[in-house]
């Protein structure tokens, strides 16, 4: 069995995997907010109660979903949106509190991880997984080996810049990372709700954004063509680069059915090929893939 555990910053996720990847245990609990300390214990009762409620020895290996990434420099947690992280060396404490391995990646990683092992990746080669949801991010898995690099930043597609920028997209917004024009502060959650406010005068939550596309409002339709279109570019530069089998989408901004029909038939006229096959998929497990694919971390 493995234990998974998404540690975001407004709550903490366990879920037990029995070897044919059924979840047989699953809680959240709140996350402390800006407290080191208090999450380390946060984590190390969840993984207790894991191990009571089913009776089992400890032991069982644990892997976590963190937002941000490890530096292979130095051991510690860097780039997190949760700062209380940022410095830290979460692998070492938790190894240390829990009496065992812990392996941690990024959030876009195990969301990948668990797309490419038993879900809607599930069989392909090449998968890349995407999140779209306040922020952008994503992952890369190759015959279900979760793709890292020496940078440990494998997937960072969304703090490059938006492809084949259009006059009124120069320079683009600024993003947290320093830059202006990334692909993040276009693809967002928030990116789609500035782009709302800039050409309506109201800033709406990207739900109701499609809403009112569905009852045929054309601002709105013209919001989320838009929203197509560059996406449709900015992930013809990941097919150009990755050739993957398959592009899962995850995060809220995966629930616009559309996207799945429009988006397609966008990127091929920058895909530099005659015929692309890479298939736009939404993800099978949700808001749930996060927590599976950190448990994944372990293989059998």
């Amino acid at each position: 069995m493995r234990i998974g555990i998404d540690l975001g910053g407004s709550k903490i996720e366990i879920v037990l995997l029995d070897p044919d990847g059924g979840i047989r245990y699953r809680e959240r609990r709140p996350t402390p907010q800006g407290e080191y300390a208090a999450t380390l214990h946060v984590v190390a009762g969840l993984v207790r109660d894991a191990e009571s409620a089913l009776a089992l020895v400890g032991g069982i290996p644990v892997g976590i979903g963190i937002p941000g990434s490890v530096s292979p420099v130095t051991g510690r947690v860097r780039n997190a949106n949760s700062v209380c992280l940022i410095g830290e060396d979460l692998a070492g404490d938790l190894t240390h509190l829990l009496q065992r391995p812990v392996r941690l990646a990024n959030d876009a990683d195990c969301f990948a991880l668990s797309e490419a092992t038993d879900g809607a990746g599930a069989g392909d080669g090449i998968v890349f997984g995407v999140i779209l949801g306040t922020g952008v991010g994503g992952g890369v898995v190759i015959h279900r080996q979760l793709l890292s690099g020496p940078n440990a930043i494998a997937g960072e597609w969304g703090h490059n810049p938006l492809p084949w920028p259009l006059p009124d997209e120069l320079p683009g917004p600024p993003c947290y990372c320093g830059q202006r024009g990334c692909i993040e502060t276009f693809l967002s959650g928030p990116g789609l709700s500035r782009a709302c406010e800039a050409l309506t005068g109201i800033r709406r939550a990207p739900a109701e954004i499609a809403a009112l596309a569905d009852q045929g409002d054309p601002q709105a339709e013209r919001l989320l063509s838009d929203y197509e279109d560059r996406l449709a570019r900015a992930l013809a530069g990941v097919i150009n680069i990755l050739d993957p089998h398959v592009v899962v989408l995850g995060g809220g901004m995966s629930n616009l059915t559309r996207l799945y029909r429009n988006v397609p038939d966008r990127w091929r006229r920058h895909i530099f090929c005659d015929h692309p096959v890479t298939r736009l998929v939404q993800a099978r497990f949700g808001d749930s893939s996060g927590v599976r694919g950190a448990a994944w971390l372990w293989p059998g």
